[in-house]
């Protein structure tokens, strides 16, 4: 049986609590803020009418995002793979939801709002790292924020040993990108491209 619609939908699940209704605040409150300031980590969800949507991992030193005002956040748009599917889908639609993580901790935080990228010096000369500013920044301006539970992050064991694998049970990223595109590009050619990139491409 597929669900369709909303009300089918809801029958399956009991109503949320009075928790849930009121901690979705509309703007970011003092613990929030503290929350992104001491997170190192997030990813951030956007989606285009004709592409489709995608899901796409930041990450920095803790502080690397900023929170401007209880309705505005900045994150840096670090280098990465050029593919830009966060900021084209930007343009096409701003709506975005990025999730923030903190190591150690179960609970995440959590922004839905509209955004907007901005490529003005000065303010991305406050993300600069080792001299290297970044070309863009993404601007959320928060509708809703609000804590998210930690059921999720204690049924995974994120940050436990329990599900830790040793990382010889996957291949090499260059091994498995290699495979994927049947071999056009081969693993010695794949392996030290990204090792540099690595290297020299962080920031």
């Amino acid at each position: 049986m597929s669900i369709d619609n909303e009300d089918g939908l809801r029958e399956l699940y009991p109503t949320q609590s009075k928790v849930v209704e009121l901690k979705c605040l509309p703007a970011i409150d003092q613990h929030i803020a503290k929350f992104i300031a001491l997170s190192p980590f997030l990813v951030i969800g956007s989606s285009d009418p004709e592409k489709g949507t995608d899901v796409s991992p930041r990450g920095d030193a803790s502080g690397f995002v900023q929170v401007v005002d209880a309705n505005t956040v900045m994150i840096p748009d670090r280098p990465g793979n050029n593919r830009l599917d966060t900021l084209s889908n930007t343009i096409a639609n701003p709506e975005v939801g990025p999730v923030f993580f903190i190591p150690g901790v179960e609970v995440t935080a959590r922004v839905n709002g509209r955004a907007k990228i901005i490529a003005d010096e000065a303010k991305l000369a406050d993300f600069a790292v080792s001299g290297n500013r970044p070309r863009a920044a993404i601007v959320v301006d928060a509708r809703e924020a609000y804590l998210h539970c930690a059921k999720a992050l204690k049924r995974s064991k994120l940050w436990e040993d329990d599900y830790r694998i040793e990382r010889g049970e996957l291949p090499t990223l260059g091994k498995m990108v290699s495979d994927q595109v049947n071999g056009e590009i081969s693993v010695e050619d794949a392996e030290p491209g990204v090792e540099t990139s690595y290297r020299d491409r962080m920031w």
